[in-house]
């Protein structure tokens, strides 16, 4: 059975869905009439299934965090999304590589929309940390999370950083 719970973070409030198998999906949620009675949930009524990731989220941006080690398990995703997924925590907190660089190191330096495809459908932002693939000519391209957000983790990752809000 899949559960959900809600938690505040700098850049609104990210769900957080899972089973005893993993945890399926990280996402902010947009303030809009299908989130408007959302709320945070609160840690005592937290499903068991969901107290590490919540805590390692919580930790992420309390800057405690920098890799993630959870159970993941993802309820969809072609063979090559999953590809794409599993290289993404290889990506070191506060560095980046190009969307090209992803495809080389996937061993096909031709898939490189396919790749930025299979990132913009990552069910785990953060977890999987698709914010840190940028453009090959280091500009800021697609995140699921929009923009703003993927600008602002990538400020956050880095060590000057004084971590303002969103």
């Amino acid at each position: 059975m899949t559960v959900l719970a809600c938690l505040y973070s700098p850049l609104g409030l990210v769900e957080l869905r899972g089973s005893e198998a993993g945890l399926h999906a990280v996402r902010f949620l947009d303030k809009s009439a299908d989130n408007a009675a959302v709320a945070p949930t609160p840690v005592a009524a937290l499903p068991g299934c969901l107290v590490e990731a919540y805590r390692q989220v919580q930790a992420y941006f309390r800057r405690e965090l920098r890799e993630f080690t959870v159970t993941c398990a993802p309820e969809s995703g072609t063979a090559f999304q999953r590809q794409v997924w599993a290289a993404l925590p290889g990506v070191a907190y506060g560095r980046t590589v190009s969307y090209l660089d992803l495809a080389r190191q996937l061993s096909n330096h031709r898939a490189v929309r396919a790749v930025g495809a299979a990132n913009g459908k990552n069910p785990l932002a953060l977890v999987w940390p698709c914010h840190r693939i940028i453009g090959a000519d280091g500009s800021l391209t697609g995140y699921a999370g929009g923009l703003l957000r993927k600008r602002w983790l990538l400020d956050f990752e880095q060590p000057h950083a004084q971590g303002g809000l969103f």
